[in-house]
């Protein structure tokens, strides 16, 4: 369990020297010699092993600091016999045991053998030799002390880190420690080196540095007999330091005579920096770094060369966080000592470091090396001076080299104009404060490079089928840049990165790459629209190298990978604009907390340690109540530290009670295994006072829930497509297309499959699918050639793309080739390249085959009849004739229910289906070909069956329409939407100003839009996996989400991300209700759950007010008018008095209670005394006067409609949800159309009826009484955008 366990600074300290034996015998072969004899180097051994807990063995025992023995290596030492420890005597080490008694090497004390305590992860055979990399050396003089650093990496990638203080002490004849200086005086002393490793968890090289540089000045005056205890207490003293959790919250202790600190992550998945980063800059330029990091993307073989050992680990820590979120999967070991050389033959990728005196020896014996000279800032390979690997991609390299311009990476230009400090302390502060701001300015940059090197990834997806299609990817790229992208996309770093992507994780690189979307990019995010270069693409192609103008004579047959996003051989600047916002990357980093530990007990003792544990949780409570409810973030750091003292102290209930706050403040940073441990822990009486908490008492049980359920792993694997070999029934084709990228849409694919198989039996031969496959990927390549004349561009959109192109024809307007856009119609004029409209698709009014006479031969032509022009256009397209005619209607189609509905996708539906009509006609080519690409004609079918008119009341009040679940295979059920309004005083970058819309989807999804442009903000925030059922707006900077597991969800506005969780309902959480009154410039929610539970929260405390309980079958919804509760009963409809006990019941009436039926939604009209209810199963709604409740005044037919599924009052209308039937509008491709209704409260009539979903209203919201917004279930699952007048 101690795994589970958060570390404290300290793993363990190991002092590493020469024996005292050999140091008597050198000593003695110098005292003895003539003249100055060449000094030998020494073996060096492991002198002491010093590693927590450090309290004697019965009160470890006693369970009084640890609740649990971390898993130890165990070793026996003779006390009486003092031979140290060596590399191939594991037996004989020589180390304080963790009980706290005896001494070291040259210590006295008991007889007898004691087992000694080693942390598992530390290997003490390689350490002495890391500790002195160089050798150990003896010195006539005295010499300074050095530093560097160490870096452990286990078999399964876990890294422990290591400090190494080097300094020297003299030695005398006879004895092993000096003595006030006196001693022989025949020749001048000999110095020996000591090595002093400090072991930790945790990447902190600066603190451990600087720790040990405080405990250097006890070293340097202390006999060598009292060194052990020095660093006993030193070790000790680190041991009760608490790592700080990952956030915004800094940890501060004093070590005389400096004040140290602990930087905390910035989230979990990411590592503590407690390094210069600008180290790498320093000594190399930005063409060398991007070489550097090109190299390690690519997994080469990477040496670093330099005479400061410290420097290796420095700069190879720096540039592995140069590549976050990508993580080293290689063998990683930046200081080579010189017995290990040989490290440097293996033939995987590594990446190491050892001293540059081996460079000429490394690079002459090892080849496909790629050598880094970190002292001359060069890199070069063992074969040449110069580097022959993929360069990173032009575009962001460029971006790369301009950024580090602006680093201000020299702290004296920064300080030069402040007062000089009189206090060391204070001007380490300021130096702290300067590191982390620059550190923040590097990461951002770098992190900027990995997201322009990889931002177009996510394009080539398949979240389903967890499938990356690499070859498409890399057709997407430029050609120069290809070799690049195809060497990493075949490493295990980019595997690594890849699985990530795949489980969607928020992490900084999904932030920054969302934050950086053009608008272009967003508004392409919201329509699957097949991929083709627009004319803004070509233009701009066209201005960055010179091609010849031809048009590809195969463009007609271009296919494309759907709903793909390629840039098309964007000029260099045009992509720099595209991807870069300069503003984000000025943000300034977050502002951080420090808390200062109190000081370190002055002895070692079990009380001393209890009694620090004790006033440590007195601040940290303290801490606790100064910080303002609102600063959650802040709050939920203290008790996370103050539950992790309270473990360490076997304050199990206490701790659980800390823990237990972290879901109103930070889930984040929850630590499951760390609870779990505790909950099975606790003795019957702690059992019994847990369930005598409430809060307590939930989170045990929320505990045990979790542990019961099935553990799966989760699915984490990356596929590549590959071409089916059997025959495929209907459900493999489905997942063969949709791995292949081709098109995602699960209902086209299975009319793309009875094409596929008319006069067949319904399977698809593997033959068949790869000439399908094949036509499509090379007609989509050839598609990307494209490159239309000056003169035909300037007559186009910038948006707009050439989808189809005929062969070369004879037409009523001249010779050419018809080119067809998402748009239009054109002729491309033969000879001299002119363009020449026929007609765009909304001024078609006939499009119908003919034929034309040639000799005395009858050829096939199309006619269009167009509003624009009074002559009908012919084209005697031959062969193409019946294809043409099929694509023709079906754009037509699409571009008119796309303008009558209002919604964009109808026409990227009508360029897939086209597209697919081409592919099917192109592999199939027998003569059913026409017939069975008339199967995809989706629309122009919906067009014959259905009326295609949109009623006028309809067309006139529909704004817009967008689909949540584009880059979902189905569509989803839109449960709840919420709108939030902008906050015109937020300056950000990251958008947060507009106004949005939060669309609450099947499992636990959340999607946001932005309400001002519609683009997608967020494709998905994951909130549980259940049903969710309401959500609230609070201060505009949180969303409350109520979901069917009984949990209150709470996601961050800013970060958009869901970290926070009320967990006091214990049914399903169904509605809430806000009373906007001042109270106090506090607004007070309310939320409800399906047993009839109602709570009243504090919004800033996060804590229960007040509880209600009402005895009704289902509560399904609460609103509150004037401070008084109304609440959906089911069967009744109940108001509140302010004791929460029943003021008035209004019951279902009886015709209804007898279906059976219940209420489903209602609406309060106050100023006129009324209430109107609708039912589930009932057409009508129910008005009520609120005086009079008895039965209803008046009832109003809903026309059309089964049953109403919510109610919401706009200004001075009533606007309902309803059920639709059969009777309304017809039959809709098998579906239901249902109808939004709009009610006058006055007249009582129907004022508009509204068709736009073809399954039922699930959801109504209000955008600031200018807009209403309606959300149906999943056979439609789409949302209507409608005016309010």
């Amino acid at each position: 369990m101690a795994d589970h366990l958060p570390p404290s600074l300290l793993e363990a300290c190991v002092v590493v020297g020469a024996s005292s034996d050999k140091l008597r015998e050198v000593y003695q072969q110098a005292a003895n010699s003539n003249g100055t004899p060449e000094l030998p180097s020494l073996e060096p051994e492991v002198l002491h092993v010093l590693a927590p807990p450090f309290i004697s063995r019965q009160q470890a025992e006693s369970e009084a600091v640890r609740p649990f023995v971390r898993r130890r290596r165990s070793f026996i030492r003779k006390k009486r016999e003092p031979p140290p420890f060596t590399a191939s005597t594991l037996s004989q080490a020589s180390s304080i045991f963790a009980g706290g008694g005896g001494g070291g090497a040259g210590g006295g004390g008991g007889g007898g053998n004691e087992d000694i305590s080693v942390p598992k992860d530390i290997d003490l055979t390689a350490l002495p030799q890391l500790c002195f990399p160089g050798g150990l050396h003896l010195s006539r003089e005295q010499k300074e002390e050095e530093f560097h650093f160490l870096v452990f990496t286990d078999v399964f990638g876990n890294q422990t880190h290591g400090v190494v203080m080097q300094c020297y002490r003299p030695i005398m004849e006879g004895t092993n420690y000096y003595q006030n200086g006196t001693g022989p005086s025949r020749f001048s002393k000999l110095y020996c080196a000591y090595g002093f490793c400090v072991v930790s968890k945790h990447p902190y090289y600066t603190a451990l540095k600087d720790c040990l540089s405080c405990v250097l000045v006890q070293l340097r005056t202390c006999r060598l007999s009292d060194l052990e205890e020095r660093m006993k207490e030193f070790s000790a003293k680190l041991a009760l330091v608490p790592i700080p959790p990952p956030g915004q919250l800094h940890v501060m202790f004093a070590l005389r005579p400096l004040t140290i600190v602990l930087p905390s992550r910035e989230d979990k998945d990411h590592p503590a920096v407690d390094l210069d980063l600008h180290l790498p800059f320093l000594c190399f330029r930005a063409q060398q770094l991007l070489q550097v990091i090109s190299c390690l993307l690519q997994e080469q073989r990477v040496v670093l060369f330099s005479a400061n050992w410290a420097r290796l680990t420095l700069v190879a820590e720096s540039l592995l966080l140069f590549l976050r979120p990508l993580s080293w999967q290689q063998p990683y070991v930046p200081v080579l000592a010189r017995g290990m050389l040989d490290f440097l033959m293996a033939p995987t990728a590594f990446l190491m470091g050892c001293h540059i005196s081996h460079f000429e020896e490394v690079a002459a014996e090892t080849d496909d090396l790629i050598l880094i000279n970190i002292d001359e800032g060069c890199v070069s390979t063992s074969c040449s001076e110069s580097v022959d690997l993929p360069e990173i991609p032009l575009a962001a390299a460029d971006c790369f080299t301009q950024r580090c311009l602006s680093l201000q990476m020299h702290f004296d230009l920064h300080q030069c104009h402040h007062a000089s400090c009189s206090d060391i302390n204070e001007q380490r502060a300021q130096r702290r404060a300067w590191q982390r701001n620059l550190n923040h300015d590097i990461q951002r940059i770098t992190l900027e490079l990995i997201v322009n090197i990889f931002r177009d990834v996510s394009s080539h997806l398949n979240y389903e089928h967890r499938v990356f299609n690499s070859e498409e990817f890399l057709k997407t790229r430029e050609s120069g840049e290809q070799l690049f992208y195809k060497k990493v996309l075949e490493t295990h770093i980019f595997h690594s990165f890849l699985k990530d992507r795949l489980n969607r994780k928020m992490d900084a690189f999904t932030r920054m790459e969302l934050n950086t979307r053009s608008e272009t990019q967003k508004m392409k995010a919201m329509v699957e629209i097949p991929r083709r270069p627009t004319m803004q693409e070509i233009q701009a192609r066209r201005n960055s190298s010179i091609t010849e103008n031809r048009l590809n004579k195969r463009l007609g047959m271009s296919l494309p990978n759907l709903g793909d996003d390629r840039p098309i051989s964007f000029p260099r600047h045009t992509v720099l604009s595209r991807i870069i916002i300069p503003d984000l990357l000025r943000a300034a980093p977050k502002p951080v907390n420090v808390f200062k530990l109190p000081d370190f007990p002055a002895a070692l003792s079990f009380h001393s340690v209890q009694s620090y544990y004790s006033e440590l949780i007195l601040q940290l409570g303290k801490a606790i109540f100064c910080v303002p409810p609102e600063n959650s973030a802040l709050l939920a750091r203290f008790y996370y530290l103050r539950g992790f003292i309270n473990t360490l102290c076997s304050r199990r209930l206490d701790a659980l009670s800390d823990f237990q706050n972290l879901y109103k403040t930070d889930t984040a940073i929850f630590p499951t295994q760390l609870v779990t441990w505790l909950v099975d822990a606790l003795r019957r009486e702690e059992r019994q006072q847990a369930d005598r908490r409430p809060e307590l008492k939930r989170l045990i049980l929320k505990v045990k829930t979790e542990n019961e359920k099935l553990l799966v792993k989760p699915d984490d694997h990356v596929k590549k497509f590959v071409l089916p070999r059997t025959h495929l029934h209907q459900e493999e084709f489905v997942r063969c297309v949709q791995e292949s990228g081709i098109v995602k849409d699960i209902a086209t694919i299975h009319r793309l499959f009875d094409a596929l198989t008319v006069g067949h039996q319904k399977l698809v031969d593997p033959e068949l699918f790869r000439d399908f496959y094949t036509f499509w990927k090379e007609t989509e390549a050839e598609a990307q050639d494209v490159n239309l004349p000056s003169e035909v561009i300037e007559h186009l959109d910038n948006s707009e793309c050439v989808y189809k192109l005929s062969s070369c024809v004879k037409t009523s307007h001249g010779v050419g080739k018809i080119a067809m856009t998402q748009k239009r119609l054109f002729l491309l004029t033969e000879g001299r390249p002119g363009f020449l409209e026929i007609t765009k698709f909304r001024d078609i009014q006939e499009v119908k085959i003919s034929s034309a006479p040639f000799l005395l031969l009858r050829i096939p032509s199309l006619r269009i009849q167009t509003s624009s022009r009074p002559e009908m256009f012919e084209a005697n397209l031959k062969t193409e004739t019946d294809l043409w005619n099929l694509v023709v209607k079906e754009m037509w189609a699409g571009r008119k229910m796309a303008e009558q509905h209002k919604d964009p996708q109808y026409v990227a539906q009508a360029l897939t289906n086209v597209l697919l009509m081409d592919a099917v006609v192109g592999c199939l080519q027998t003569q059913r070909s026409i017939f069975a690409a008339s199967k995809l004609a989706y629309f122009d079918k919906v067009k014959h069956e259905v009326p295609m008119m949109v009623p006028k009341t309809t067309s006139e009040t529909l704004k817009h329409k967008i689909n949540p679940s584009l880059d979902l295979a189905e569509p989803q059920t839109v449960h709840v939407l919420l709108y939030t309004p902008g906050q015109l005083s937020c300056s950000d970058s990251e958008g947060n100003g507009n106004p949005k819309l939060w669309v609450a989807l099947s499992g636990g999804r959340v999607i946001v839009f932005d309400a001002a442009s519609w683009s997608m903000l967020q494709d998905c925030v994951q909130v549980g996996a259940s049903q969710l059922n309401c959500m609230l707006g609070l201060f505009q900077e949180q969303v409350w989400i109520g979901s069917e597991d009984s949990v209150i969800y709470i996601i961050d506005t800013r970060s958009m991300s869901c970290n926070k969780q009320l967990t006091e309902h214990r049914h399903e959480v169904t509605g809430f209700a806000l009373d906007s009154r001042d109270h106090q410039n506090c607004l007070q929610p309310y939320s409800c759950s399906c047993d009839g539970t109602i709570l009243h929260w504090d919004s800033s405390s996060l804590k229960v007010k007040r509880q209600f309980q009402i005895n009704c079958n289902r509560l399904s919804s609460i609103q509150i008018h004037d401070g008084t509760l109304w609440c959906c009963c089911g069967d009744s409809i109940v108001e509140l008095r302010k004791n929460g006990a029943p003021q008035r019941r209004i019951a279902l009436p009886d015709d209804l209670r007898s279906m059976p039926s219940c209420f489903s939604s209602f609406v309060l009209i106050l100023e006129q005394g009324q209430l109107w209810t609708g039912c589930a199963d009932s057409g009508e709604l129910c008005l009520w006067h609120i005086k009079d409740h008895s039965r209803p005044f008046k009832r109003i037919s809903l026309p059309g409609t089964t049953g109403v599924t919510c109610m919401i009052r706009v200004k001075n209308q009533i606007w309902v949800g309803c059920r639709g039937s059969s009777g309304v509008g017809g039959q809709y491709d098998g579906q239901l159309r249902s109808q939004v209704l709009v009610l006058d409260p006055e007249s009582h009539a129907v004022v508009k009826e509204l068709q736009a979903h073809s399954d039922s209203v699930q959801t109504l919201c209000s955008a600031e009484d200018r807009y209403v917004m309606s959300g149906s279930a999943c056979r439609d699952g789409k949302i209507a955008i409608w005016k309010v007048e």
